[in-house]
C-alpha cells in the first residue's frame, strides 16, 4: 500500500475509532509501529486533532469533531457545492455561522486556479436571493441542539403580546421569507407552538424532564396545527395572479393546490391567534384571492378594509400650499 492512500485509510480509522493505540493501527494496516507514529505525526501537521495519553492503559483519541477524509469533485461538483453555501450568506443569523464560513474558505483555497476563475466569473451570473432581515437569531445553535438531543430549554420569549419565561421543547427550526422559526412545544400552552427565533433573547436548559417526541419532526407541523384545539379551517381561491403571489411570498398555510387553468387554492389549519396576519396577507393580494372560511377571518379582513378606509378618507385631509 503506498503512503498517500494509507494515510487516506489512516484518517478513516481513527476518525472511525476515536480511541485507539499505535499497535492497533500497526497490525491493522500492516506496518511497524515506528511507521505509524510517523504517519500520526504527518496527520497532525495536518490539523487533525490527536491527543496522546500516557499510562497502561494510554493511547491515541481525536478531540474535537471528526474530519472527513479527502473527496474528489469535478469542476461542476465543486461550483454547485461552492455555490450552494454562498447561496446562505444574505443570512443575518446561521445555525453553522462560523462553520459556514471556514467550510467555505477552505474550499476555496484549495482549489485549482483555473476553477477558481471559472466561479469568479460566475459569481456575477448567479445568485440567490432571500428578504433582507435585521432581525437576529443568535440561538439557532442551541434550538437545533435541543431538538436533536431532546433537551427543554427555558428562553425569554417576547411575543406581540408580553415578555416572558417559557419551558419549551424544540422540534426542529426552520427559515422562511428570510426569519428563522423553531417548531417548539410549550410547556405554558401545553400544545405546540412556532416560536420566532429573534424573539428569543436567551435559551439555557432547563431542569425539567423532556417528553418523547422523537417521531414527531418538521414534517409533521401541519399535521400538529390541524390537531391544536384552537385552530381554525382556512380555505381561499386564488386567481392565476394570486397564485403566482402566493408561490413568490409564500403564505404559512399548509397547503397550495394549483389547477390545471393556472387558478389554485389556499387550504389548511392555522392558530386562532394567526387571524390578524392572514387578514392582512389576503388584504395584500387584493381582488387576487377570496376567502371562503372562516368566518372570523372574513370578518376581520372587513374590519381591516373598514379601517383603511377611514385612514384614507378625504375629510380632514389638510394639504400645504
Amino acid at each position: 500500500m503506498s503512503k498517500a492512500k494509507r494515510l487516506m485509510e489512516l484518517i478513516v480509522a481513527v476518525n472511525r475509532k476515536r480511541r485507539f493505540t499505535v499497535k492497533e493501527l500497526a497490525d491493522e494496516f500492516g506496518v511497524s509501529m515506528r511507521t505509524i507514529l510517523r504517519d500520526l505525526q504527518e496527520l497532525s501537521e495536518l490539523g487533525i486533532p490527536l491527543y496522546s495519553e500516557v499510562g497502561p492503559h494510554g493511547g491515541y483519541r481525536i478531540l474535537q469533531e471528526r474530519l472527513l477524509p479527502p473527496i474528489a469533485f469535478t469542476e461542476r461538483e465543486a461550483a454547485a457545492v461552492f455555490f450552494a453555501v454562498q447561496a446562505l450568506r444574505r443570512y443575518s443569523s446561521l445555525p453553522f455561522e462560523t462553520e459556514t464560513s471556514t467550510a467555505l474558505n477552505k474550499f476555496y483555497t484549495y482549489m485549482q486556479e483555473d476553477v477558481r476563475a471559472r466561479i469568479d466569473k460566475m459569481r456575477d451570473r448567479v445568485d440567490f436571493i432571500t428578504p433582507v432581515r435585521r432581525a437576529q437569531s443568535p440561538h439557532l445553535p442551541v434550538l437545533l441542539d435541543a431538538a436533536i438531543r431532546q433537551v427543554v430549554l427555558l428562553v425569554d420569549y417576547a411575543s406581540k403580546q408580553q415578555r416572558g419565561k417559557r419551558e419549551i421543547q424544540p422540534i426542529g427550526i426552520y427559515t422562511q421569507g428570510g426569519l428563522w422559526y423553531c417548531l417548539a412545544y410549550c410547556f405554558l400552552r401545553k400544545s405546540f407552538r412556532v416560536f420566532r427565533c429573534d424573539r428569543i433573547d436567551s435559551a439555557v436548559p432547563s431542569d425539567s424532564p423532556p417528553l418523547d417526541l422523537q417521531q414527531i419532526h418538521l414534517g409533521s407541523k401541519e399535521e400538529l396545527i390541524r390537531l391544536e384545539e384552537d385552530s381554525v379551517y382556512l380555505y381561499a381561491d386564488l386567481s392565476k395572479e394570486g397564485v403566482e403571489a402566493c408561490e413568490a411570498n409564500p403564505c404559512p398555510v399548509p397547503l397550495l393546490h394549483v389547477f390545471n387553468d393556472g387558478t389554485g387554492r389556499l387550504e389548511g389549519n392555522v392558530e386562532r391567534s394567526d387571524i390578524p396576519y392572514f387578514a392582512s396577507y389576503f388584504v395584500g393580494l387584493g381582488k387576487e384571492a377570496t376567502v371562503r372560511q372562516p368566518k372570523e377571518l372574513r370578518a376581520a379582513i372587513r374590519q381591516l378594509l373598514s379601517d383603511l378606509m377611514v385612514r384614507y378618507a378625504d375629510e380632514g385631509i389638510v394639504t400645504q400650499e
